[in-house]
């Protein structure tokens, strides 16, 4: 299956196309037959599938890198050399959370807001899609308000159309305070950060409280890898494939496509995740729901939607998405543990995601190596759901295709969902093989997760004692 078309701002490097595992989508079918007996069929293929997949793997880059930093250790780049002022949004502690919500979703990457007591008081917090999807969860009652009176008043309130506050919302759950660094400290502070977990860094002026910029893990991937060929250390290990480098997480938490969308929102919100990998009955990823998906259900004519199952509501994500750029868009966030890292940064800057999932196929491409069917444990991916205990949500109406993951293609779509490599894994890589010493980024991923209220985290340990839990 053919990767999207990049986005507008596509990255320097050419954009890097997903193997075909043995099938496409039926549309696509289509339009290959009626192409069969095209003269286009005659001719002679241009490149060998062995040239193709070498282009895969090794993507090769469309123009120079920027000549500022040539011949520069990145080590010694100032923070302040990669971020721009305009990217930085703010808010007072007072703006209510619907005007908050229109400015994040208006403002784009880095998806965030800076919360400031006054305009002139210095930055105290932060506002993203994680927040959103808390509070969207409180407000349409799968919290377990009653647990927590503070939280019910917050939900009854917002119920009522009451204007509801962004201080009022501190409630949902606790939050580390930003990390910040100064213009001129060096990428290698920054890369520590990333290296150990943190997803963002506030840069201020030298010398005052100002911000000026906002440093994302994205953001320095991208760097990184535009401007590969000026740092060797790096550039060397994008040829090698993720087994080789030993990086990624063994184990993840999926959800399967049948599910209800607040499952996956509940999930995301109990676990600290920002996105979670929908897969069909066999494990295959079909699809990606992240916290950024929020946005698609900020009006009151979208809430019928959290009645629909994951597997509906990435065709939504889909759709929005193609519409949003003017083409096609294909779920393709998922990587093999014989893609090059090349091949996995690249799809994951055109795609500006935070992780792929890395998937088996059942059928390989001819050119590339055989990936052993017989997975090590199906205790790498953690199928699960929120309890069902939870408070029943409001009445919402709607009715929506029955698309069961039972039917779904999804060995042919991607493969059986192994692992996850991340941004925080790539980066800490690269620390690693510049003589930084990062933390252990699950340390960071574990804080995330406590720091979630918990009122508003049903516990799913019971799933990760077991080698697999489907919940249907």
């Amino acid at each position: 299956m053919a990767d999207p078309t990049p986005p507008a701002d596509t990255p320097v490097r050419t954009h890097t196309a997903s193997p075909k595992n043995g099938g496409t989508i039926s549309h696509r079918s289509s339009f290959a037959e009626n192409l069969r007996h095209s003269p286009r069929s005659q001719r002679h293929p241009s490149f060998t599938q062995a040239a193709v997949q070498e282009l895969i793997n090794h993507p090769t880059k469309t123009g120079a890198s920027d000549p500022k930093f040539v011949g520069r250790d990145w080590r010694s780049i100032h923070v302040g050399e990669l971020v721009t002022t305009s990217e930085v949004r703010w808010a007072e502690l007072d703006t209510g959370v619907q005007s908050a919500t229109s400015l994040l979703i208006e403002a784009g990457p880095p998806n965030v807001i800076l919360l400031r007591e006054t305009p002139t008081s210095p930055v105290c917090g932060t506002f993203d899609y994680s927040d959103l999807n808390a509070y969207l969860l409180v407000v349409v009652g799968l919290a377990s308000p009653e647990q927590n009176s503070q939280l019910q008043a917050l939900a009854d309130r917002a119920r009522e159309g009451k204007p509801i506050k962004l201080r009022e919302i501190d409630i949902l759950g606790k939050k580390d305070a930003p990390v910040i660094l100064n213009q001129s400290d060096d990428l290698s502070k920054a890369m520590e950060h990333f290296g150990s977990g943190v997803h963002r860094i506030l840069v201020q002026k030298d010398g005052t409280n100002e911000v000026v910029g906002i440093l994302s893990q994205l953001r320095l991937v991208r760097f990184l890898w535009e401007n590969g060929t000026s740092f060797p250390s790096i550039d060397q290990l994008y040829p090698m494939v993720l087994k080789d480098l030993s990086i990624g997480a063994p184990s993840t938490i999926a959800i399967n496509g049948d599910k209800p969308l607040t499952d996956a929102l509940q999930l995301m919100n109990n676990e600290g995740l920002t996105s979670v990998p929908v897969v069909d009955n066999g494990l295959n990823v079909v699809g990606n729901i992240s916290t950024a998906d929020v946005k698609l259900l900020t009006s009151s004519s979208s809430l019928p939607l959290l009645k629909s199952t994951c597997i509906h509501f990435v065709s939504v994500i889909l759709s929005e998405r193609g519409m949003s750029d003017g083409k096609d868009s294909f779920p393709v966030f998922h990587v093999s543990p014989y893609s090059t890292l090349a091949h996995t940064v690249a799809k994951l800057v055109a795609t500006r995601s935070h992780r792929m999932w890395i998937v088996e196929s059942s059928s390989p491409s001819p050119s590339n190596p055989a990936t052993p069917l017989s997975t090590p444990s199906i205790s790498h991916a953690v199928l699960a759901s929120p309890s069902s205990s939870n408070p029943t949500s409001p009445a919402l109406s709607g009715t929506f295709p029955a698309v069961s993951a039972a039917a779904l293609p999804g060995a042919r779509i991607s493969g059986r969902l192994t692992g996850v490599v991340s941004l925080t894994d790539i980066l800490n890589l690269f620390a690693r093989q510049s003589g930084l010493h990062p933390m252990n980024p699950n340390e960071q991923r574990e804080r995330r997760r406590r720091s979630s209220s918990s009122s508003m985290r049903p516990s799913i340990d019971s799933a990760r004692g077991s080698s697999i839990d489907i919940r249907r």
